[in-house]
């Protein structure tokens, strides 16, 4: 018998994929952790990402709770996927639900991926954070040991990702409580077999911040440093900070300054004023020549995170 691969137990950690091995306020941020939020914004190719997947250990309860299949002329869950995405771009969003839940029902991911999004977002649908859950729940418990080149690549790595943002915080009133350290398994699950940015960026949260982990901020780096090479705003923010600061890492002000006025260009809104805070201290205290050496890294290496951005595509 299958057993769920997001038990609330504590289970040995996976062992983590060659891929990714080198260098490299944590409240509720589902949205910055699985980072897509509308259909469209899914990389077109979702099995690009190389690597090797392993078994993430299991131990015993599933998501039983289940969205009841509604009625409707589909002849299979493909042609209800195509469907709800069309009356989810026309802005049918209460049909577009309805179709998704005849795939989902089904077992097709990225059916059960998009309804988890708006479940957790409270998109066309009233907002339910334990069905957004259960929902992700669903792709990681079917999930085979397959390669991450699979089609569905992109869309499990963002599951696990977003499991991982429930566990850090539990929902509230549920039978999903806080635990960090299988938030650290969900996290290193999609870091490490599938490359996931935003799941790099909050592995190397969790390491800074001594969460679920000893705190390890040279560990830390390895990971902010894997996804700011991937154009992560937040992770180039943290990485820049620990480079300047020679925090766990020998202290490269320049290139620290680097990553922060890249994260800078980047940071949108509100929510980006940390980022546009950190650099403005940093370059406020910087010699004129390590400002002349941060610039100079700077053009090569947007370059090469633009080409990186690109092929994750």
């Amino acid at each position: 018998m299958r057993t769920s691969r997001t038990a609330l137990g504590r289970a040995p950690r996976p062992v983590r994929a060659a891929r990714d091995r080198p260098l490299a306020p944590m409240g509720r941020r589902l949205a910055a952790a699985v980072g897509l939020v509308l259909l469209g914004a899914l990389p077109a190719a979702l099995g690009a990402l190389p690597g090797a997947l392993g078994a993430l250990p299991a131990a015993a309860l599933d998501a039983t709770a289940r969205t009841p299949v509604p009625s409707g002329n589909y002849r299979s869950a493909r042609e209800a996927l195509r469907m709800g995405v069309r009356d989810y771009n026309a802005g049918d969003k209460e049909g577009a639900a309805r179709a998704l839940e005849y795939a989902a029902e089904q077992g097709h991911a990225l059916a059960l991926w998009k309804l988890g999004r708006m479940y957790a977002e409270g998109d066309g649908v009233p907002h339910d954070d334990l069905k957004a859950f259960e929902f992700f729940s669903r792709i990681a418990d079917d999930t085979t040991d397959e390669g991450p080149d699979a089609q569905n690549s992109g869309v499990v790595a963002s599951a696990f990702t977003a499991l991982g943002a429930y566990f850090l915080d539990g929902i509230k009133g549920t039978y999903v409580r806080p635990n960090p350290e299988r938030a650290y398994d969900m996290f290193n699950y999609a870091a490490s077999y599938f490359g996931d940015p935003n799941a790099q960026y909050n592995l190397g949260r969790l390491y800074l911040d001594g969460t679920g982990v000893d705190t390890d901020a040279r560990q830390a780096a390895r990971w902010f440093n894997l996804a700011a090479e991937k154009g992560h705003a937040p992770a180039q923010a943290l990485l820049g900070q620990l480079l300047v600061n020679g925090q766990g890492v020998p202290a490269q002000r320049a290139r620290g300054l680097m990553w922060l006025s890249m994260a800078r260009e980047a940071a949108q809104g509100r929510k980006d004023d940390w980022i546009v805070a950190l650099y403005e201290k940093a370059w406020a205290s910087a010699s004129e020549e390590d400002r002349a050496a941060a610039m100079a890294q700077a053009s090569q290496t947007t370059a090469q995170v633009t080409g990186s951005a690109r092929r994750r595509r």
